[in-house]
């Protein structure tokens, strides 16, 4: 998981942020959040998003706690990403 931001070294918090955009691109997942922070993870070591067509990955809805994927039946807390969680394995 990378993250980024110019304004706070520590990363998005969960509580007091938001996310405002999630796309996939090239095999990841990519998090905007309103505080400027991105976050991405592979799709590679989940198994409902790494053998998923590319249409369904990119199908990606947000919710206040996190990334549901509603043709996989998929979803991931914010807390759990940011703990490095996006797999299943």
């Amino acid at each position: 998981m990378t993250t980024s931001n110019s304004s706070n070294k520590n990363g998005p918090s969960t509580l007091a942020d938001r996310a405002l955009r999630a796309w996939h691109e090239r095999g990841m997942i990519f998090v905007r959040f309103a505080s400027g922070h991105e976050v991405s993870f592979p799709t590679k070591g989940n198994p409902r998003l790494e053998s998923a067509a590319e249409e369904d990955v990119g199908r990606i809805e947000i919710s206040p706690f996190g990334l549901h994927w509603p043709t996989l039946d998929e979803d991931l807390s914010f807390a759990g990403i940011l703990e490095g969680r996006y797999g299943q394995r």
